[in-house]
């Protein structure tokens, strides 16, 4: 036997809900779950024994919706998470080139804003601002929902962007008072900017995903599905699909891999198709997942679709990324092919888009354990909610969302609908999967933090008092499965992962608290003590 845990408090996350003592782990698979006795009776010279000293062990993590590639290349710009003001934004870029200085003609970089957060007057920055970090350089501010960014004069006219430029379909740039463009790009015309910019190379890219990676071993992450293909600027998906192999083959990657593979365009599918590539295409490292795609923006944004008017902004329903046809045939394709398909969907008009997609897809090729979903399922109304449970789809849900969109659901949507969205405990009462994750660098990727956010339906400052929404909290048990179990059923891999239990992979977290029996406002201050990835203890 080569490593032995024992006592400890062991959550196996089994279908039985049995607690062990013990875990003896052979290469990088589990051999038995048991007690003391039973385990230490396994060792021989050669066994590495630990002492949990009662700490709780539960399954590697899983994060069933991120950005793991995006994330890697926010190390590199500028962050901008937690500003308050325009100022601050401008502030913080010019610190971070002064200290990172940067050749002639490179594009300057951050993500993190949020308006929302601003001190006074809540806008989007405009080129006007940028302009004032530098004309000589282009700069690209996105803001922290990755739906909206602003760039300067330099940018625009590297881009060839002017008054006379057409629109983009599915977005837009906005256009100042004189009908010239001012900086701000959303949705599918962020494209354009992201375009423009020059994209790493492989080994860049393999450095990234390392850095990303050991950041997200330190949460006790094992497990992610990231959405990769179009993280980087002008990237070839191939490069992304070579990068994760070439650290699998080293021997280096410390994440498993579901890719969403985010494939706008009918004729990319039908390249990726041809190719060979589907669901399930790889190992236990890297695994191609589902088709991914997107059919309006973010909340914060006001671009997520609606079926009404926002609340807050008459005359506004959101952005729309894709006719209902466009969607249609390329479900179509997916399906036919044998994909999995997993769909953007924040407003309820974008969700209702993609269930009439999905309908079509299934009656005209009936399939049972299709395993499709929906990523971040937010506005929601009870005809959708039955949906999801009827078409057996999966939600993916995001927890950490609650400690920003709680402060801006009702102005956004009104109370009734308001009601019935984040409805969480609902969808698990009613047997519908929800894969938990971040969205991350939308969002962090502690899990912690989801964890406590989805138990007591408050933000980290601890408000609302009570919960916003107190009813559909999770319990403390239900959230830690959607981070384990569902990534795992979302992958298809519940004979895997998300448990600890025989021949499952030795993937293990464990944790400085028992997250199942302390005060649920504590969870969130628990941290991670080890991380154990196929049977190999990392450093966290």
């Amino acid at each position: 036997m080569d490593l032995i845990f024992y006592n400890g408090k062991v959550v196996t996350m089994d279908d039985s809900r049995s607690i062990g003592q013990a875990v003896a782990i052979e290469g990088n698979r589990i051999v038995k779950v048991g007690s003391d006795y039973d385990i230490l009776s396994l060792k021989n010279d050669n066994t590495q024994v630990i002492d949990l000293q009662g700490k709780i062990m539960v399954p590697g993590f899983n994060d069933s919706h991120m950005h793991l590639l995006s994330y890697g290349h926010s190390l590199t710009m500028t962050d901008l998470n937690g500003t308050t003001s325009v100022e601050e934004v401008l502030e913080r870029t010019r610190a971070f080139m002064e200290n990172n200085p940067v050749e002639a003609g490179r594009w300057i970089r951050g993500r993190g804003w949020n308006q929302d957060y601003f001190k006074g007057e809540k806008r989007f920055p405009t080129k006007h601002d940028v302009d004032r970090i530098s004309t000589e350089y282009p700069i690209c501010l996105t803001r922290a929902c990755g739906h909206v960014l602003t760039v300067n004069t330099k940018a625009l006219q590297i881009m060839g962007i002017d008054k006379d430029s057409p629109q983009i379909p599915g977005g837009k740039f906005d256009l100042d008072k004189n009908g010239e463009p001012n900086g701000i790009f959303r949705e599918d015309a962020m494209r354009v900017v992201y375009d423009s910019i020059p994209s790493p190379g492989l080994e860049e890219i393999k450095k990234m995903i390392l850095q990303a990676s050991r950041d997200l071993n330190s949460m006790g992450i094992t497990s992610v599905g990231t959405d990769d293909f179009e993280a980087l600027s002008g990237s070839d998906y191939e490069n992304v699909i070579v990068a994760y192999k070439q650290l699998v083959e080293e021997g280096i990657g410390t994440v498993r891999i579901y890719e969403q593979c985010l494939l706008p365009k009918k004729e990319r599918l039908q390249e990726f198709l041809g190719k060979g590539y589907k669901t399930g295409y790889g190992d236990e490292n890297f695994k191609i997942g589902p088709l991914k795609l997107l059919i309006d923006g973010s909340l914060g944004a006001r671009t997520a679709a609606m079926r009404e008017d926002y609340s807050d902004d008459s005359g506004n329903k959101g952005i729309t990324t894709a006719t209902q046809e466009y969607l249609d045939e390329l479900v179509r394709v997916a399906h036919e092919n044998k994909c999995q398909i997993a769909i953007h969907g924040i407003g309820d008009k974008g969700m209702y888009m993609a269930f009439e997609a999905i309908e079509k897809a299934l009656e005209k090729e009936p399939r049972n354990n299709h395993r499709h979903g929906i990523v971040h399922a937010q506005i929601t109304d009870k005809t959708l909610l039955g949906k999801f449970r009827d078409i057996d789809m999966l939600a993916y849900i995001q927890p950490i969302f609650l400690d920003y969109d709680w402060k801006i659901v009702r102005n956004r949507v009104g109370e009734e609908r308001e009601k019935t969205s984040y409805n969480w405990k609902t969808m698990f009462d009613m047997g519908i999967h929800i894969p938990c994750g971040s969205d991350s660098p939308v969002e962090t990727f502690d899990v912690m933090k989801g964890i406590y956010e989805a138990v007591t339906r408050k933000d980290l400052q601890g408000n609302p008092e009570g919960g916003w929404l107190p009813e559909q909290a999770l319990t403390p048990y239900e959230a830690l499965y959607g981070f384990t179990r569902e990534g795992a059923y979302a992958s298809f891999e519940e004979n895997e992962k998300g448990a600890i239990a025989k021949g499952y992979l030795a993937d293990l977290v464990v944790l400085s608290e028992d997250i199942l029996l302390i005060d649920p406002d504590n969870i969130k201050d628990v941290k991670v003590e080890m991380t154990v990835f196929g049977g190999r203890i990392l450093s966290v």
